[in-house]
């Protein structure tokens, strides 16, 4: 049986990724979009979620891609309505909301998930099972791409709340969070501000680690030319490099290929629809927070530099 779902928050990444998705799989049956700008051919559109809830009641579950700001007072009204909720990442615009929206959706009896797509690429996986049994000795985070070329004309993500180089930084921690078989917490950061802006246009971070392994991540929005989402792992048993977001890796500089498990779905997006399946036939909940307990932290503790302007 297919579960009929909203999808409220009709971008880019929801054109790209999120459509794509349930239109493939079988655990789905997309029945209506909200969004004040956008909508999916063939698809009943409205342009508020209120109205939504109360036409269509037969809609189980309302997957949410907007800005983070904005997400919690539509997940509040969906858990409110009784149905099961979706978060694009990253889940809200502060902990503090993410816990509340956990414990409604606990209180109402129904599933809450926040996704975190970097986790499922293709190597990923392969490289928690590789780490299980190993050593660390350094890990080093390397995040650099254009801003202008993944994300034109996005002016939230320049606003509070919008995570500034964050957006796709926290990518790289959901993928450090889940591979490191032992937490890690953040000791200092810098912050690099545009003064037109209200968030980083660049970070580094030192986290510290449990064994004494050296931790640190370096996330810029100013890259040109090549792009980088790598992280490089130093173990005394070897090296394991993630390269291109987790959808490739090197282990002692020899290229690895995914195993069977991997290959049943296709992409990021698509398991993260089949996880969600599996939470909301479960009745489950899924509401990890560790990356997104990083970036406040590396707010927290950041020394804050003021840069030039960004001009788009």
């Amino acid at each position: 049986m297919a579960y009929k779902i909203a999808l409220a928050g009709i971008g880019k990444i929801a054109r790209d990724q999120h459509v794509p998705a349930i239109a493939a799989s079988p655990d789905w049956d997309l029945a209506a979009t909200v969004s004040r700008h956008g909508s999916v051919d063939g698809v009943e559109a409205y342009d508020d979620l209120g109205a939504m809830l109360a036409a269509r009641p037969d809609i189980e579950v309302v997957s949410l891609c907007m800005p983070p700001v904005p997400r919690f007072d539509y997940a509040k009204a969906a858990i409110a309505a009784g149905r099961h909720v979706m978060l694009e990442k990253p889940p809200g615009a502060s902990l503090a909301e993410c816990h509340a929206l956990e414990a409604m959706a606990r209180a109402a009896g129904v599933s809450i998930y926040a996704t975190w797509h970097s986790r499922e690429a293709a190597m990923v996986a392969t490289a928690k099972a590789w780490l299980k049994d190993k050593t660390l000795e350094s890990l080093h985070v390397i995040w650099k791409e254009d801003v202008r070329k993944w994300h034109p004309g996005q002016t939230w993500i320049w606003q509070a709340g919008g995570l500034g180089v964050f957006d796709p930084g926290i990518n790289a921690l959901s993928i450090v969070t889940e591979i490191l078989p032992d937490p890690i917490h953040v000791t200092a950061s810098e912050l690099l501000i545009p003064e037109n802006c209200e968030t980083p246009i660049a970070a580094s971070i030192d986290f510290a680690h449990p064994g004494g392994a050296r931790v640190t991540a370096e996330f810029d929005f100013r890259k040109e030319g090549d792009q980088f989402w790598t992280i490089e792992i130093e173990a005394r048993e070897g090296r394991l490099t993630l390269l291109e977001g987790g959808g490739a890796l090197e282990i002692d500089g020899k290229a690895q290929t995914a195993g069977p498990a991997t290959d049943a779905l296709t992409g990021e997006y698509p398991r993260l629809y089949a996880n969600m399946a599996r939470l909301v036939r479960a009745g489950g909940v899924d509401m990890d927070l560790a990356p997104l307990v990083h970036v406040a932290d590396a707010f927290l503790l950041g020394r804050w530099i003021t840069v030039d302007p960004f001009i788009e």
